[in-house]
Parts: structure tokens; sequence; C-alpha cells
């Protein structure tokens, strides 16, 4: 199948996106519902009307470009929010490689039966409430009073955000309902790694994407003047989280290799250079690609938490702040890809992806798959996340012959 997508084209719109949201520092700073980010929908509107296709957008701003067709949908697509301080491609890449290849099967005229739609997900980043508001609304498995009752990243409760743009609680909770039945997903990312890279390979056919589970954690203890409070009478709440950091990493990588534990943020209190810290509270984020592994995770860590506790004098409790279980990606979606590229000659390997994305969250509605191109040093989330344009190329190419077998 001689299908070919236009890489100049796709760089122009990389490039043009990239310039909402460019911050100070270098990056790009696009979080969902703040002024960049919808100034890059109304861009994003602007670009699928171009292009000729469908507009429609769901109460939880889910936006989609559909070229219409008999049956089950055909989907493709990404996020473009952003993390703060980001990269231009980390979700761009997906939603505007999928844009690219329904306007080259539009203008080409390429025979396809099913309807096709490229989406872009609200919030895949989880500067809001979780990750995966946009998706998990889509797909009807938002947690309800996480979404009425949590705390957004920035401090303020949900609804104070969405006071000012066209977007409510009820709508976002309610964006399920006019689903459509989908054939299948199929995102373009980059891989946010050192794998493709280091094994030389252009394309990475994901085989299964990592369960996580993200924790918010409390050790307490008694804080005490620290040149009179001996060693043996402290209730170091710091050194209960050390010593945890510490047994639970080598868990971990003992008992369940190619797992991964993170204590990404701690806040000691009071806080100070002479007082031994009475309190910490600290985030955990613990995932593998094993339900098995992470559900002996869920009852190994507490249990651990809890004996440190007990022997230092402190106390610990806990709190489930997300979680998403590990998802397989079906044989025929993978098998596809892999006879396309050993047709095409493009080199390739399976890999599983350790970071989540859209493409798990669709997985409770239909079959869903991955395609990884390299990302240069395998930094992402940085304003120094690179790409090889010749790499979008070949990914772009695989997905749009990946859409056009499925939509047959």
């Amino acid at each position: 199948m001689d299908a070919r997508i236009n890489l100049e084209r796709l760089r122009s719109d990389l490039e043009d996106l990239a310039k909402i949201g460019r911050d100070p520092q270098g990056g790009i700073s696009r979080p969902s519902f703040s002024r960049a980010d919808l100034e890059a929908r109304d861009w994003l509107r602007k670009r699928f009307a171009d292009a000729g296709l469908t507009l429609r957008e769901d109460g939880a701003g889910n936006i989609f470009g559909r070229m219409e067709g008999e049956g089950a949908v055909v989907m493709t697509g990404s996020h473009i929010d952003s993390v703060l301080h980001g990269g231009m491609f980390d979700g761009p890449a997906g939603v505007l490689a999928g844009l690219e290849c329904l306007r080259v099967i539009q203008e080409s005229g390429l025979p396809h039966r099913r309807p096709l739609e490229v989406v872009s997900f609200t919030d895949e980043e989880g500067n809001l409430t979780g990750d995966f508001l946009g998706s998990r609304a889509f797909t009807g498995t938002l947690d309800r009073d996480i979404l009425e009752k949590g705390v957004t990243a920035f401090g303020h409760p949900l609804e104070e955000i969405l006071k000012g743009t066209p977007y409510t609680l009820g709508g976002i909770l309610s964006a399920g309902e006019l689903r459509p039945e989908i054939e299948a997903f199929v995102e373009l990312h980059i891989e946010q790694g050192p794998v493709l890279e280091t094994e030389e390979k252009t394309i990475g056919i994901v085989d299964r994407i990592a369960g996580k589970n993200d924790w918010l954690g409390v050790f307490r203890g008694q804080a005490g003047h620290a040149g009179t409070t001996p060693f043996e009478l402290r209730r170091d709440a710091f050194l209960g989280l050390a010593d945890f950091a510490l047994r639970a990493t080598q868990y971990v990588a003992a008992e369940h290799y190619g797992s991964m534990l993170t204590v990404g943020r701690a806040a000691l209190q009071p806080g100070a250079f002479s007082i031994v810290p009475g309190r910490v509270d600290f985030t955990l984020d613990f995932r593998s690609a094993s339900k098995d592994s992470l559900r002996d995770m869920e009852t190994h860590l507490p249990e651990l938490a809890r004996d440190i506790a007990a022997t230092r004098g402190l106390e610990f409790s806990y709190s489930v702040a997300d979680h998403t279980d590990p998802v397989l990606i079906p044989d025929r979606l993978t098998g596809m890809m892999k006879e396309i590229c050993e047709s095409e000659g493009w080199s390739h390997m399976t890999l599983p992806s350790g970071a989540g994305h859209d493409a798990q969250i669709l997985a409770e509605v239909t079959d869903s798959s991955m395609i990884f191109i390299p990302t240069v040093d395998g930094i992402s989330h940085a304003p120094e996340e690179n790409i090889l344009w010749d790499d979008l190329k070949t990914g772009a190419d695989l997905l749009l012959q990946t859409l056009l077998k499925l939509a047959e």
C-alpha cells in the first residue's frame, strides 16, 4: 500500500502549535483549561475544519475530527495539554500525526469503509484531578468523588478552574453518553525513554502498558530540638521515610524486576534547620506491567511502612490518589503493525510502556494499541525533549497504513 504522509506539513503543524504556551524557561506550559490550552484548542479546531473533517466536542472538552463511513469507528489521537515546562512532542505528535493521516486519506481518496476519527483528549497529564480526565470521561470511568472533591495540582478545586470556560462538572461526567462504537484505537507517541535509540530501532510496537498506583503518604512522629534530643529518643518522621524509600526500592528491584517505585515529593514539618521533623508528607508512585506484581506491591508496601513506623515510634497512613491497571495490547493489532513494518523494511521492536497513556484508558472500551518513535537521549517532560523528523515520518506512515487496514 503506497500511502505516505506529508512530513513538511506535519512538521509545520507541530512547530506552529509549539508557539502556544511557550514559557521563559524555554519549554511549553499548556495545562488543560489554562489560557494557553484554550488558545491551542481554538487552533486545533481550525486545523480540523480546514482539513474538511466533521468537528465535534464532548462535555469534557475532548475534540474530535471525523471522516464518515459505515460501522464502528477507527480512532487515533492523543493530547495537546502539557506538563509545566514540558516539550513540544509529548501528546501533540500523536494528535497531529493522526490529523495528517486523515488529511492524506481525504485528499488521495484512499478507500475506507469504516468512519475514521482523530481525537485530542483533555488533561492526559493530570494537572487537574488525576491523570487522563478526558479519556476517562469518554470511557465513563471517572471517579465522581475525586472530580467533585479533589484539589487540582494548582491548589484549587476543579469547579473553580472551570469558571470562565465552557465546561462544567456535569458536562465532564456525562461526556461518555454519546460515545460511538469503536473498532480500535491507535495512538502514536514518543517513547519518553532511551530503549529505541539505544537499540537503533525506528519503531516501537507496544505490547503492554504498565499499571500504576499514586499514593499520598504520611509519617507522623514528634518534633524535637536538633541539639538536645538524643538519637535513641527521637521519633524522626524523615528517617521513617528514608528507611521506607530505601527498603521499598530494594524490595521492588529484587522481587518484581522491571517494576518501578518512586518517592517524587516530600514535605517536612516544621521544616527548620534545628528541629527534628515531626511529620513528612510524601508521594509514592509504583507501577508494573504485571497485574500480579502490582497487587503484591499494593499489599506489601503499606505493611513495610507500618513495620518501619512501629520500629521508629511513628504512625503511618496513606490515601490512593490515582490507580490504573496494566493493559495487554491485542495480538491482532501488534501483529498487523509488525507485518507492515516488515513489508516496508522499517526497523522495529516490541517493548512495554512504563508510562501511562490515553490508549491505556481506551482499552476499557475497545482494542487499543500504541506506536512509539524514538526520543533523543530518552528525554521528555522537559524543554530538551526532541525527536528525529525522519522517525516521525516513519511512525506516521505506519499509523496511516494501520488505520487504513482497520477501516477496510
